[in-house]
């Protein structure tokens, strides 16, 4: 059972970092400093919302997948 958590939460976390990458690709570094062109507040649409959606649902899961392998194996 305990290899079974390793092998979801393995997956979970190269899912996880390729969602993340796939958000920052979207972005510039000046962006990173405060350098881009538009205001503070952003909304997001399409395709960069269901990525930031999925990014949170796939962190989530991470951690709890997380904590249960934890108390699995203690």
């Amino acid at each position: 059972m305990l290899t079974y958590m390793y092998i979801v939460q393995l997956i979970l976390a190269i899912a996880l970092i390729i969602v993340v990458i796939l958000q920052a690709r979207g972005s510039d570094l000046g962006g990173v400093f405060g350098g881009s062109g538009g205001g503070v507040y952003r909304t997001r649409r399409g395709v960069e919302k269901t990525l930031f959606n999925v990014t949170i649902v796939l962190s989530v899961l991470f951690f709890a997948i997380s904590v249960l392998t934890v108390i699995i194996q203690g």
